[in-house]
């Protein structure tokens, strides 16, 4: 039978485990990418922060 256009075809077992995989896939990714970069981030903005606001040397 013909796929009619606009309607979406069902989801097989194949493309289920698919889509479970890449979603896996990107949970590690989050781990492994945007939490240290954000954690580099917020350190910069830190070190920022203290050498602007910091007293200076009396000398």
């Amino acid at each position: 039978m013909r796929q009619l256009k606009g309607k979406p075809k069902k989801e097989t077992s194949k493309d289920k485990k698919e889509r479970k995989q890449a979603m896996q896939d990107a949970r590690k990714q989050v781990a492994t990418v945007v939490l240290p970069t954000l954690a580099v981030v917020v350190l910069l903005i830190v070190v920022f922060v203290y050498v602007a606001t910091r007293p200076d040397a009396i000398e």
